[in-house]
């Protein structure tokens, strides 16, 4: 028996080690909670939900609850992926605010997006359309640039929030172009689009699923789209960089877990969100809030975030922009 035991202790050992390879592997071992930092109905909620309904589809058995938890600009609810346990019990959807835009808006964030958050995937591109209100007259981005430099300072653009996207690329339409233009925030994309529809702003760069369902009103004049390629919601559209303006201002959300997450779960967790992504009723739910499916690496999204602070870092600086 002794000599049995003794031929069978590497065997042992090798089980041993295998054993939490093989719970990893074995994720979801527990229900999974995907972050939303933003409120129920956000966009990103709605693309979590998506998800968590794939998830749960292709991994019977498993359960995914979307949990909100809005604030500070979207950073409560990615501090909260940040500072999750690396089991795979924890993800995230977060977008390019909490990600990237904020480590320059904010002189003090209590998680660090570089260095505690593992990328997964990113999830979605979704164009914004610079718009203005008919009372300005223009057919074109130039129309507007000479409007502008004829009176600086007349006009005001909407933004849904300081520091937000729509600020920002507005902010970098305004210096690319070598004009003033005075910001009024708002409290979301409809107050804005409210706004600009009633001329209580001028002009506006919104999301395009708030921006074209009012194209037909007559109130305002969609001049172009935000994205390096035209969208295929509104392929009728320049981008600003063939219009003259060399802009680009993505919307984007991706998928994030805590930093230490094993590789085994991070690999099949970004396999499962391509498969979904590539899913038809997926796509099909996507395109109806105008956003185009992505699925890229882990690799290929940290370097997304990385470009976003490059970007946006010199327009900040530039226009003094500071959150806290």
């Amino acid at each position: 028996m002794r000599l049995t035991l003794r031929l069978l202790a590497p065997l042992f050992a090798l089980v041993a080690l295998a054993a939490p390879a093989t719970a990893q592997t074995g994720w979801p071992s527990k229900p999974v909670k995907i972050m939303v930092p933003f409120g129920p109905g956000s966009t990103p909620d709605l693309v979590a939900r998506l998800l968590a309904e794939f998830y749960q589809q292709e991994l019977q058995g498993s359960t995914f609850i979307v949990e909100n938890k809005p604030g500070a600009s979207g950073n409560l609810g990615t501090e909260a992926v940040a500072k999750a346990e690396p089991n795979g019990a924890t993800i995230g959807v977060s977008i390019g605010g909490p990600l990237a835009i904020n480590t320059i808006l904010f002189s003090h964030l209590k998680y660090d997006p570089g260095k505690e958050i593992a990328a997964v995937s990113q999830l979605i591109t979704q164009s914004s359309i610079l718009a203005v209100n008919k009372s300005m007259g223009v057919a074109s981005v130039a129309d507007l640039v000479k409007a502008l430099k004829a009176d600086p300072q007349k006009y005001t653009f909407g933004s849904i929030g300081a520091g937000s996207l729509s600020h920002l690329a507005m902010e970098a339409i305004a210096q690319k172009a070598d004009v003033k233009i005075v910001h009024l925030a708002m409290q979301g994309s409809p107050a804005a689009m409210t706004a600009l529809m009633r001329n209580d702003v001028q002009l506006a760069c919104l999301p395009s699923i708030a921006v074209t369902p009012q194209a037909g009103s007559g109130d305002i004049k969609m001049l172009a789209v935000s994205t390096a390629k035209r969208s295929p919601f509104v392929p009728e559209l320049p981008t600003l960089k063939e219009s003259g303006i060399d802009v680009e201002a993505d919307t984007w959300m991706g998928l994030i877990a805590p930093a230490g997450v094993s590789p085994e779960i991070i690999d099949r967790l970004h396999k499962l969100t391509v498969k979904a992504l590539a899913a038809p009723q997926v796509k099909e739910r996507l395109a109806a809030l105008q956003m185009e499916p992505v699925g890229s690496s882990p690799a290929e999204f940290r370097a997304l975030i990385d470009a976003e602070i490059s970007r946006w870092a010199p327009v900040i600086k530039a226009a003094g922009i500071k959150i806290n």
